[in-house]
């Protein structure tokens, strides 16, 4: 199949020092790009607050996946053991004084579906698994593993036209810009 008929993923262009990427990072921002990333060889200080992102919403998924675990835990054992099935085991009573004893279990269940709750959260906002990204193939993706940065914006950005992209990634200092296109 000829590479031009291969869908349109993103352009991409190659940024040669930190501070150019977060530059150029802050005008695309400013002009409302929103399907954009930036790829580094290293984690740069500030680059989150470059790009305009907010706070992840994985802890709220987190928050709830624990809250379901509490309370599924609190059912459990309360319901049989004050209601169903209310026994005097070793002359112990079976009301509120009891509940002590059942920690551990509340415990437990609330940090295992915290857990999956995370790694589920995580999975969906990351939108995997997907097996082969379109920005591996990019000839110019190994250099940013080494010694260089990119900024790829994606083309399900209601901003997003191939020549004005192009014309904007020149602009803000970037280099070596190229159409990345998905594997059929």
């Amino acid at each position: 199949m000829d590479q031009s008929d291969k869908k349109v993923y993103a352009v991409g262009a190659i940024f040669s020092d930190a501070g150019s990427v977060m530059s150029a990072a802050e005008k695309i921002r400013d002009l409302g790009f929103v399907h954009w990333d930036v790829h580094t060889p290293f984690p740069v200080h500030g680059m989150d607050q470059a790009m305009g992102l907010g706070k992840s919403w994985l802890s709220a998924v987190v928050f709830c996946g624990g809250l379901l675990g509490f309370t599924t835990a609190v059912c459990l054992t309360t319901i049989p053991s004050f209601g169903i099935y209310p026994m005097i085991v070793h002359g112990k009573p079976y009301d509120w004084r009891t509940v002590v004893s059942f920690f551990p279990i509340m415990f437990e269940l609330t940090v295992l579906l915290s857990a999956f709750a995370a790694v589920g959260g995580m999975l969906v906002m990351n939108r995997l698994p997907r097996w082969n990204h379109p920005v591996f193939e990019w000839e110019n993706f190994e250099k940013v593993s080494d010694d260089s940065y990119a900024i790829v914006i994606e083309s399900r950005d209601p901003k997003f036209s191939v020549t004005k992209v192009s014309d904007l990634l020149q602009t803000v200092g970037g280099t070596e810009i190229s159409v990345i296109r998905e594997e059929a």
